[in-house]
C-alpha cells in the first residue's frame, strides 16, 4: 500500500498561517465559536468545552476579511499547552486564538480525514516534539508547521485509508457513548440509593427495606490502618505482581505487600480531582504508600464494598486543608459523618452497583481494544 507515496513539507503544499488577534474585550457568551488551544484538546477527547467563548458576527466578518475564513477540511493544530493536537474542521463559521493554534489551509489538497490522521501518526508527532523547544515552554509555530513533513499517496488511496479510519473512529465514538451512558446511570443510582444529610431514607428504596439509616462518624465504623503504609522510591522497588498504590490508584507492581484483605483507599494528598475524589476498594495483597489513607470496615456493622460506594457520595472540598496540593488529614477524616442502613440493605445496594461496575469495565475494555486497533492501523497505513 505504501508504493508511490510522496513526501513533502506541508508549507510547500498549502498555506500554514494564523489569524488576526481577537482581544479578550471582544469575547462574548453567544455568537461565532472562538477556539483556544484547550478547547481543541477538549474536543479531541470527546469532552464538552468548559466555558466556551464566542465573538460577534460583525467582528467575525471584519477579521475574516483580513485573515480569511476557516473552511471545511482545514486543519487546526494546537501550538501551546498540549501541543500537536489536531482538529479537523467539520463545521463553520468559527474563529480561533492566534498564537494558540496553527491553521493549515487544506483547500482540498488532501482528504481531510487522511490529513487529520496523519497528524496522529508517530512520525509527525515525533517531529513536533523534537522541534518545539526543550527547557522553556514548548511551542509549535507557523514556521515549524511549514517544515512539518508529510508522506501521502494518490487521492484514491487517501480516500480508502480515510474510509477505514473513519469506520474505526465511528466505532470508538459509539463505544464512548455506551460507556458514558453507563457512568451516568451509576451516577444517578448513587444519587438515588444513598441518603443525603437531611433524610433518613434514600429516594429510591428497594422492596422490603424500610428502616431508617443511622449516622456515624467514620471513626465509629472503620479502622484506620495508615501505620502499615510504606513509601518506596521508584528506583528502589523490586518488580513483582503485587499492586503498589498511591493517591490516585495503582502506580506500579512490586514484590511484597503492606496490607492484605478488604480495604478502602482514599487519597490523603496529591488527589488528581477534588470533584471525583480518588477512592478505591481493594481485595488482595497490596503495597500502599503514604499518600492514601487505608480504611478497614468494622464488619459487624459495615461492608467494605458498601463503604467504597458511600464515600463516593461525599463532597470532600470542605474537608481538605492547604492550597495547591490539598490534604485530607486523618483526624478530619475520622470525623466525617456517614449514614448507613442495615447490613442486608448494604449488601443489596452494593450488589446492584457492582453489576453496573462490571458492565462499565466490560465496555471500557472494548473501548481500549478499539483504540488499540486504530493505533495499529495508523502505524500500518502510513509511512
Amino acid at each position: 500500500m505504501n508504493k508511490g507515496w510522496e513526501q513533502h513539507k506541508l508549507g510547500k503544499i498549502m498555506n500554514v498561517t494564523s489569524v488576526k488577534r481577537i482581544h479578550q474585550s471582544d469575547w462574548q457568551k453567544v455568537g461565532i465559536p472562538f477556539y483556544r488551544a484547550r478547547d481543541v484538546v477538549a474536543i479531541s477527547k470527546g469532552q464538552k468545552i468548559s466555558e466556551p467563548i464566542y465573538i460577534s458576527e460583525n467582528k467575525y466578518k471584519e477579521f475574516s476579511e483580513i485573515s480569511g475564513k476557516v473552511k471545511i477540511n482545514d486543519l487546526l493544530v494546537t501550538g501551546v499547552g498540549t501541543i500537536g493536537v489536531p482538529l479537523l474542521v467539520q463545521k463553520t463559521p468559527l474563529y480561533f486564538k492566534d498564537g494558540n493554534i496553527i491553521w493549515f489551509q487544506n483547500n482540498n489538497q488532501f482528504n481531510g480525514i487522511f490529513l487529520y490522521n496523519a497528524f496522529l501518526t508517530r512520525s509527525i508527532q515525533n517531529f513536533i516534539k523534537t522541534t518545539t523547544g526543550v527547557g522553556t515552554v514548548p511551542t509549535y509555530t507557523i514556521i515549524t508547521g511549514k517544515e512539518t513533513p508529510i508522506s501521502f499517496p494518490k487521492p484514491k488511496e487517501q480516500d480508502r485509508i480515510a474510509t477505514l479510519l473513519k469506520t474505526a473512529e465511528n466505532l470508538i465514538t459509539l463505544q464512548q457513548r455506551k460507556l458514558e451512558q453507563l457512568k451516568q446511570l451509576k451516577k444517578a443510582m448513587l444519587q438515588q440509593l444513598f441518603v443525603n444529610k437531611n433524610n433518613k431514607q434514600p429516594i429510591l428504596k428497594f422492596k422490603n427495606f424500610r428502616n431508617n439509616w443511622r449516622e456515624y462518624k467514620l471513626s465509629e465504623i472503620v479502622n484506620l490502618e495508615d501505620n502499615k503504609r510504606k513509601p518506596v522510591k521508584a528506583t528502589e522497588r523490586i518488580r513483582g505482581k503485587i499492586p503498589y498504590y498511591g493517591a490516585n490508584g495503582i502506580q506500579d507492581y512490586v514484590k511484597g505487600y503492606t496490607h492484605i484483605g478488604k480495604h478502602v483507599l482514599i487519597a490523603e494528598d496529591g488527589a488528581n480531582s477534588v470533584d471525583d475524589y480518588p477512592i478505591y476498594f481493594i481485595y488482595s495483597p497490596s503495597w500502599i504508600n503514604n499518600h492514601t489513607h487505608v480504611l478497614t470496615a468494622k464488619e459487624e456493622i459495615l461492608s467494605s464494598e458498601f463503604l467504597a460506594y458511600a464515600l463516593k457520595k461525599i463532597n470532600y472540598a470542605k474537608y481538605l486543608v492547604g492550597s495547591g496540593r490539598y490534604k485530607l488529614n486523618a483526624e478530619i477524616l475520622k470525623l466525617i459523618p456517614l449514614k448507613i442502613p442495615t447490613m442486608n440493605e448494604q449488601k443489596y445496594i452494593e450488589s446492584n452497583l457492582s453489576k453496573i461496575d462490571k458492565l462499565i469495565i466490560l465496555q471500557q475494555n472494548k473501548l481500549t481494544q478499539l483504540t488499540t486497533l486504530k493505533r495499529y492501523l495508523l502505524q500500518k497505513l502510513f509511512i
